[in-house]
């Protein structure tokens, strides 16, 4: 079957961003926000005994404007990331940022009258079958709107916002949209790549001459706007940093911690778990190097595809890819499958590899249609197949909580990245099964140890430097030299000094330093990888019967705590290092695996 490359937004609305149904679903979330705003205003939680009838009608148009501002901002999203070079797209996310603090300003003001309702005002709300349901979320908002300041200042807040924190974000945006690298073949000819395809070429190109070439042109590419990637990391930080003080937190990882619903000691458990066991991921590093003919792996190397004699890595043309994901994600479960066959049927997914496109992948929802669409740059490496199941793994777990009340579906990123992380392990896992010789074998062991590598590696790279920069940031802005000389000293801590050249300008090149919604946008990731080794490990053992367990506790991952999931649906104790050890031990098994297997061919 052939798929399009290309995703279908005209089916959300017609007429790209000039649409003409687009701009009246924009007045009409304005006529209803300011409807719901003075019925804010208007509501008295005493005159609203006993059964809370207006309550329950403030949360039904909540959701519908949450759903309708969701639909237009994913929407607009995806053509600016189609095309970095469409400008209207810039000016309606400037207007819609504008209605979302608006919509955010009046949010905050219901929860300020929540947090004044009596507690046995609100245990009589929460017992009603109407809210009984929601009650672990409505719980958490009004012990998190304790901090809230007056509703003036909280609207003055917000308002700023639109051209504080979300400017700078957008500025980012910006600037990344302009860069292009420069890229000589062997023939001289020179062809300008966006980043997001000189990434692919940099990370899935066999040859090491091709790697350094992009990987200086990269380095030279955000060094040259490295000052004002500095300014707009210095703003975002220090507008949030200024925001938390305000709320009465000196800790920068509170509010992280917050979003995630987890505990700082299930946090600080995980990173010492994995610093421990690093070591025994240095062979896996070491042997790498020796089959790709060097004495240590560079920064650019760690990617790199390992080639053995005649072996050459695995091609999966578009098509291929989507055939290969279905098929294995039919031998877990029927459902899984049937989703991703539903995304490539109906054209959800934008893979094309072009120039003009955004960097990066990431799946997006969208809340009235029911439907997701996800953004990549499809480079037919089995890497490349493994992040097109992430991003399904993403689409998936929001398609099983459509029919819960909505409050029940804002899930955390860490329990995110657990179902695309589960998703990607299937296809992974696969792969290495369906090897045809040792080299092959060797080659795609490989690709799925640098899964294990970027979470107990990379990220935990990223994690040190964004705390020892939110640390010095609160004493003043930062230049772009120091920031390197962190980033580059957080590389060498983590990966224990074992690679022989870093990348100082990452934290100029990784548009997760400057996400807007959610702070400390890394260790999420880890804890998803390893709490998904978890979940993969029992579907091993139950087989295709584990489908509907799976799918039971993703539709548990926005009404309570990470650490009480776990125990519910794993039976496991998060803030004990045994869970992490357990999911370690199965990669360092790989480690053993890839460096035995590959001896007879250094």
């Amino acid at each position: 079957m052939t798929y399009s490359e290309v995703w279908d937004l005209e089916s959300i609305f017609a007429g790209g961003t000039a649409s003409p149904a687009l701009k009246e679903k924009m007045v009409s979330i304005r006529a209803d926000l300011s409807v719901f705003e003075e019925e804010v205003k208007n509501w008295q939680a005493a005159n609203d005994k006993p059964n809370y009838q207006g309550f329950s009608n403030l949360l039904a148009q909540e959701e519908k404007i949450g759903n309708a501002l969701g639909q237009c901002g994913s929407f607009i999203n995806c053509h600016l990331s189609a095309n970095v070079a469409d400008k209207l797209a810039t000016t309606l996310f400037s207007k819609l940022f504008t209605l979302d603090s608006e919509f955010s300003t009046a949010a905050t003001i219901l929860t300020k009258k929540l947090v004044a309702m009596s507690q046995t005002d609100w245990q009589a709300l929460l017992d009603l079958p109407a809210f009984k349901p929601v009650s672990f979320v409505l719980n958490e908002t009004r012990e998190q709107g304790k901090k809230l300041l007056s509703e003036e200042e909280e609207t003055l807040i917000n308002a700023l916002s639109v051209d504080g924190i979300q400017a700078w974000g957008d500025h980012y945006d910006r600037i990344v949209s302009l860069i292009e690298i420069p890229f000589e073949s062997k023939d001289g000819t020179i062809t300008m790549l966006s980043v997001g395809q000189a990434y692919n070429k940099m990370s899935d190109d066999p040859d090491a001459a091709v790697r350094k070439q992009l990987f200086e042109k990269w380095e030279q590419a955000w060094s040259k706007m490295a000052p004002l990637f500095a300014d707009t990391l210095n703003h975002l930080s220090g507008f949030r940093l200024a925001l938390y003080k305000a709320h009465g937190t000196e800790d920068y990882l509170a509010r992280p911690l917050e979003y995630n619903r987890m505990s700082r000691k299930t946090l600080d458990t995980m990173w010492d778990t994995i610093t421990k066991n690093k070591e025994a991921f240095m062979p896996f590093f070491a042997r790498k190097a020796q089959l790709l003919g060097m004495e240590k792996l560079a920064w650019q190397d760690v990617d790199a595809p390992v080639v053995i004699g005649d072996a050459t890595p695995h091609h999966y043309p578009y098509n291929e890819g989507a055939k290969f994901i279905i098929d294995n994600f039919s031998k877990f479960g029927d459902k899984l499958a049937a989703f991703a066959q539903k995304a490539f049927n109906n054209s959800w997914i934008e893979a094309e590899d072009r120039p003009g496109k955004g960097t990066g992948g990431y799946c997006t929802t969208l809340p009235e249609s029911k439907e997701s669409r996800i953004f990549m740059t499809y480079s037919g490496s089995p890497n490349g197949v493994s992040t097109l199941a992430h991003e399904l793994g993403h689409a998936f777990h929001t398609s099983v909580m459509f029919d819960l009340p909505a409050l029940n579906q804002e899930y955390a990123m860490n329990v995110a990245e657990t179902a695309s992380t589960f998703a990607e392990m299937i296809v992974a896992d696969a792969t290495v099964r369906e090897a045809k010789s040792v080299e092959e074998r060797i080659t795609l062991l490989d690709n799925k140890l640098l899964n294990a590598s970027a979470m107990f590696f990379d990220i935990h790279s990223r994690f040190i430097f964004e705390n020892r920069f939110y640390e010095e940031r609160k004493n003043g802005v930062l230049s772009e030299e120091h920031i390197s000389e962190l980033m580059e000293a957080a590389q060498k801590e983590s990966y224990l000094d074992a690679l022989s050249e870093y990348h100082p300008h990452f934290w100029a090149s990784k548009g997760h330093f400057y996400g807007v919604e959610i702070p400390f946008y890394n260790f999420p990731y880890t804890f998803g990888y390893l709490f998904s080794l978890g979940i993969y490990a029992r579907s091993l053992e139950e087989g295709k019967a584990f489908e509907e367990k799976y799918i039971a506790l993703l539709k548990d991952t926005a009404s309570m705590t990470t650490e009480d999931l776990a125990m519910k649906h794993l039976g496991v104790d998060l803030t004990q290092p045994d869970f992490w050890q357990a999911g370690i031990d199965l990669m360092i098994k790989d480690v053993d695996t890839f460096v035995e297997i590959s001896e007879a061919f250094i």
